[in-house]
Parts: C-alpha cells; sequence; structure tokens
C-alpha cells in the first residue's frame, strides 16, 4: 500500500534559545512601523518579558499599541477589538507575546483587519478563503498549542457555546517566532502539566491512524512523545531546567506543524470533543484532553486497531513485545493515564472538575457535525455520547 502524496512548505523563521530578542527590532521592521503588542493576564509584566520586548520596539523606533487581557481559549469579542484596533490605528505587524491562546487571537485579529468581514465569519464558514491578514510575530512563553509554527488558531464564541479551530497556512503562518526556553521558566506545575498533555495529543491525533504511513514519521512522533514523557516531570519539579524546558519547547513546535502529518487524510478525534468542553465549560485545553484521550483510545480498541497499540505501547512505553497484542494495547492506556494522572498529577474525571451530563448530547452532536467524526475509528453522535460517559469517573 503506498501513502498519499504530501507538500510540506513551513516558511516560519525561527530564533530559538536565550537572548535572541537582539532579532525583534529588526523582523518587526520589515514590515512597517506600527505594531499592536498582544499578551494575556501580564505575567509577561511580572517576569521581565514585557520590559525586554518593549525596549527592543525602542531601540528600533518603533510605535506600538496594546492589547491585554485576552483570556485562555480567547473570545471572538478580543478578536473583534483586535481587528478594529488594527484598522483605526493604522497598524502595519502584530507582536503576540504569550502562550496559545494570546498567539490563536492575534493571528485572527491580523485576518480581521484586512476584511469587512466579521471574523467569526472565518471559522463558522470554512469555505470563505482567507485571502490576506497582517503579518504577525511571536514570542512564546508556554510550550502547549504549537501555534507559533502552525498556521491557524482556535477561538470561543460564548454566546453560541462554539469552539472552532481553523488551519488556513500560510495566510496566517507567524513570519517569525522567538522560543526561548527561559521564558517558560515561570510557567506553574499545572499549567506544565497541561502543556505537556496538549503536545501528547497533538502527536497522538496523527499517530493513531491506520492508513499507510512512513517508517520515519512514527519514529519521530514516537520521540516526541517521549520526550514529553520524560521531561514534562523535570519541568514540573525544577522549573528553571534549561534543558527539560528547551526540549518541550520544540517538541510542541514540531508536534503540530504539519510535518508528522504526511500526507494522512484522517480527521482528529480528541480535539473535536475537547473543543466542545472548552465552549460550554471554559476548561484548560490540556485538562480537557487528558481526561479525553485514555477513554477514547479504550472506546477505540478492537482487533482492526489493536497493532498501533502495540506499536505505541513497545515503541513508547517499552511494553514487553512478547506479551498478546490485546493485552499490549491494555497495559499502553494504562501506562499513559498513569502519566497523565499521577505523573502529572492532572484530575482524571468529569466528576473531579464539576462536569456532569446534561450537555451531553448536543455537545457529541456538534463535535461530529450531526454526522460521522471520521478519525482513528469513525464516530457517530452515540459513540462520543459514550466516551463523555466514560470520563464521568
Amino acid at each position: 500500500m503506498n501513502m498519499n502524496n504530501f507538500v510540506y512548505d513551513i516558511p516560519v523563521k525561527v530564533y530559538f534559545g536565550e537572548n535572541q530578542l537582539c532579532h525583534l527590532g529588526e523582523e518587526l521592521s520589515k514590515y512597517g512601523k506600527r505594531v499592536l503588542l498582544t499578551y494575556g493576564g501580564g505575567s509577561i509584566k511580572k517576569n521581565g518579558l514585557y520590559d525586554a520586548v518593549t525596549a527592543e520596539m525602542k531601540k528600533s523606533g518603533l510605535e506600538w499599541e496594546e492589547l491585554s487581557g485576552i483570556d485562555p481559549n480567547p473570545r471572538i469579542a478580543t478578536v473583534r477589538k483586535g481587528a478594529a484596533l488594527c484598522k483605526e490605528k493604522q497598524i502595519d505587524v502584530l507582536l503576540a507575546v504569550g502562550g496559545g491562546s494570546t498567539l490563536d487571537a492575534t493571528k485572527w485579529m491580523a485576518a480581521g483587519a484586512c476584511t469587512e468581514r466579521d471574523p467569526w465569519d472565518f471559522l463558522k464558514d470554512q469555505t470563505i478563503p482567507v485571502e490576506k491578514a497582517l503579518p504577525v510575530i511571536s514570542v512564546l512563553t508556554i510550550a502547549a498549542t504549537g501555534s507559533e509554527m502552525d498556521g491557524g488558531g482556535v477561538i470561543t464564541n460564548p454566546e453560541t457555546n462554539d469552539k472552532l479551530g481553523r488551519i488556513v497556512s500560510p495566510t496566517l503562518l507567524p513570519k517569525a517566532s522567538f522560543l526561548d526556553p527561559t521564558a517558560t521558566y515561570s510557567v506553574s506545575r499545572y499549567q506544565t502539566a497541561c502543556g505537556s498533555a496538549d503536545i501528547l495529543s497533538h502527536v497522538m491525533e496523527q499517530y493513531f491512524n491506520m492508513e499507510p504511513d512512513l517508517y520515519m514519521l512514527d519514529c519521530f512522533m514516537e520521540g516526541l512523545m517521549k520526550t514529553v514523557i520524560k521531561y514534562a516531570p523535570i519541568a514540573m519539579e525544577q522549573p528553571d531546567n534549561y534543558e527539560a524546558r528547551a526540549n518541550l519547547m520544540w517538541a510542541s513546535s514540531w508536534a503540530i506543524n504539519g510535518f508528522a502529518t504526511g500526507g494522512k487524510r484522517q480527521a482528529w478525534s480528541c480535539h473535536p470533543m475537547e473543543h466542545e468542553l472548552s465552549a460550554f465549560y471554559d476548561i484548560t485545553h490540556g485538562l480537557g484532553l487528558a481526561i479525553l484521550t485514555p477513554r477514547w483510545m479504550e472506546y477505540c480498541l478492537d482487533e482492526t486497531t489493536v497493532s498501533k497499540y502495540v506499536q505505541f505501547g513497545v515503541n513508547v512505553f517499552g511494553i514487553d513485545p512478547t506479551l498478546e497484542p490485546m493485552m499490549i494495547a491494555r497495559k499502553s492506556i494504562e501506562a499513559l493515564s498513569g502519566f497523565l494522572f499521577d505523573t502529572l498529577g492532572l484530575k482524571r474525571s468529569f466528576q473531579e472538575i464539576g462536569i456532569d451530563d446534561k450537555n451531553f448530547s448536543i455537545m457529541a452532536k456538534k463535535s461530529c457535525g450531526g454526522d460521522v467524526l471520521p478519525g482513528f475509528k469513525p464516530l457517530k453522535q452515540k459513540d462520543i455520547e459514550e466516551i463523555f460517559r466514560m470520563c464521568l469517573e
């Protein structure tokens, strides 16, 4: 069997490592003089990153406006505000300093600034082309979503309980991204755990696939997963461990920049389900993925899929390959659960985070678009509802 053809093109310039912000002014200046600086709740002012970024802009003679307070699970109202600000202040380039939420919101501000459309239209109707966007440059502060090296983003609309994502490469790809592992030293244990669960999920959504694939890509993804499993606990215990933070940061970028996808056409499964959790309950994305993923694996395990679990269990967790395949598969699910809930210390059930079953039906329907979610194992509404129920306890 032959795998699908594909095109890989990722024109994002990455400055990786300490003391790279000295290049920020020159990168921003390529696109003009007027900058919109976006960030979240203000942690960048506490850890000194705000001062470092603004000092570089001053040095290069740049002018800037600021939009702060971007929420986790960023809201469409914030995107609209940013797009309007870009038009009003004649912004040339946007600078996102933060994690995935700040980056995702900023990308859609950049698109909204170049159209008279409501930015939500691009997410609600994904047939609408995103033909133009202002340039975006990012300074990353947490290893999680990989938004620093992909061409899309996920936005929440609380009015409709929708959380929608879209990949629009190359229009929304950052022009340059600054990845300094020391900027993640102040990330809390909890957010480090959630970010690590997010990275793992990005890899697993592509790895658990029964299509013909390049052996090299499977080895690459197994390496990424082993990297997270090795370094996440170290980063949690030693937040200023450069080696751990650097490995997590670079793994985050490569988990979802399109490289591991190859020619695969299969839809993702856990992310659409988790987006409904975040839309209805505003929970941390990585936590929702952690709770869902082992249950999804358990639900999808059968004689037609077991070989992938065996590969995962043996190559990622070192399970004895001489065991019976189904036993290896179940042990692999147990090993993943142990890592997420015992090692990382994340909550293991909906019940623990105050989620009941009252919205399961509508959440499941929206996850699959009222039809079938064509993932690793095709899931209908009733299947997704059952996976949600498995997560209750």
